[in-house]
């Protein structure tokens, strides 16, 4: 009987880490078809409500927007953002460095909270890193890209963080998923996710045609799987196992982060946020200056209002309550909202970057 609990209390803690299984990328401006740098997160979470919220500069302090867990009304934890001085951070969860043996734990948020705030280059991320008091209670990649247009991933443990350089990747891009390069070998979670975003990937690879777009629209709503080598999505099955897509039932955004040309005003960086479960969802424009209301936190609960909206459709692709039902895909609800989603994210698109170039004209005047 011992040894039967166990092995559930051992299930239960697998099936909690699995949960929480963010996919990512960074692209250099070679790669990007606009020539800017892109800081792409596609998050998973147990929390199903975010929001984005603007915090002000103040005690010397930058300025800076990041997306929220619903509730979260103090701004405390960032899961990811950019601030007025372009710099821009992420993370995905890591499940192979360095046992955590601290009893502080989960402060990745809290850690890209104070990098928002005092960050500007990644040298200065460097800095924050050394001298923050230790452990850390961090296990992640951290993603970055400054308005210098560099960029890099840090494989950071409570001690010790490893960097990889965006200007060292051949093709251009970094992708990461719930493992670290520098952690045990085969450890931890997403090798299938992180073929499936290269796999997905290479018809831009080639041309250097990478836009935000292609993230927020495409892999984050595609149900390509790597290791059957075919898109569920193209298919004729109606119901399918949510097991090693990169939207998952607990994908709760997906964001992209597209940076300025080396020289530009750090305030045209633009967040593109699609909010809630992405093949249910639509991307909006969000700029240092500018939030959408739906994406904003209202009411007592600290909500965003488009985020509720999207998590009803989301139960509709999820339909299934009893027994095991959770783990399966209604892919005719996923195509019928998906293409709805897409032609809204299409206008929102051409609207945004209608503003940065209104936005731009302005400056330089």
């Amino acid at each position: 009987m011992k040894r039967k609990l166990i092995l559930i209390f051992g299930l239960f803690l697998l099936v909690g880490v699995q949960g929480f299984a963010c996919t990512s990328a960074i692209v250099s401006a070679k790669a990007s078809k606009t020539g800017r740098p892109l800081l792409w997160k596609n998050r998973d979470t147990g929390t199903e409500h975010n929001f984005v919220e603007k915090v002000d500069a103040k005690n010397g302090n930058y300025a800076y927007v990041a997306l929220y867990n619903g509730g979260d009304s103090t701004l405390r934890d960032a899961w990811l953002g950019m601030n007025e001085v372009g710099f821009a951070i992420m993370n995905t969860a890591s499940y192979n460095l360095a046992p955590d043996t601290a009893k502080l734990k989960d402060q990745e948020g809290y850690v890209m909270s104070l990098a928002l705030q005092k960050c500007r280059t990644l040298a200065d991320f460097e800095i924050l890193l050394d001298t923050i008091s230790k452990p850390m209670g961090v296990q992640a990649n951290f993603g970055l890209i400054d308005a210098s247009g560099d960029g890099a991933y840090y494989e950071t443990d409570d001690f010790t963080y490893t960097k990889f350089s965006l200007s060292d990747a051949e093709n251009g891009v970094l992708v990461r998923t719930n493992y670290s390069y520098t952690g045990e070998k085969d450890g931890g979670y997403g090798y299938i996710r992180e073929d499936n975003a290269w796999y997905l990937l290479q018809p831009y690879l080639k041309n250097g045609n990478i836009e935000a777009s292609t993230f927020t629209d495409g892999l984050s709503r595609s149900f390509y799987h790597s290791l059957k080598g075919k898109d569920a999505e193209k298919g004729k099955d109606r119901w399918i196992v949510d097991q090693d897509y990169i939207p998952r039932r607990t994908t709760s955004a997906s964001v992209v982060i597209e940076g300025v040309v080396p020289g530009e005003d750090p305030g045209l960086y633009i967040m593109w946020t699609e909010i809630g479960y992405p093949p249910c969802s639509y991307t909006l424009p969000v700029m240092i200056d500018y939030i959408p209301e739906e994406l904003r936190p209202q009411g007592k609960e600290w909500r965003s209002p488009l985020c509720d909206e999207i998590i009803c459709r989301k139960h509709q692709v999820f339909s299934v309550k009893r027994g095991s039902g959770k783990h399966y895909v209604d892919m005719n609800a996923v195509r019928r909202f998906s293409v709805d989603g897409k032609k809204k994210s299409l206008e929102n698109y051409k609207k945004g970057y209608e503003m940065r170039k209104a936005k731009a004209n302005k400056i330089k005047k």
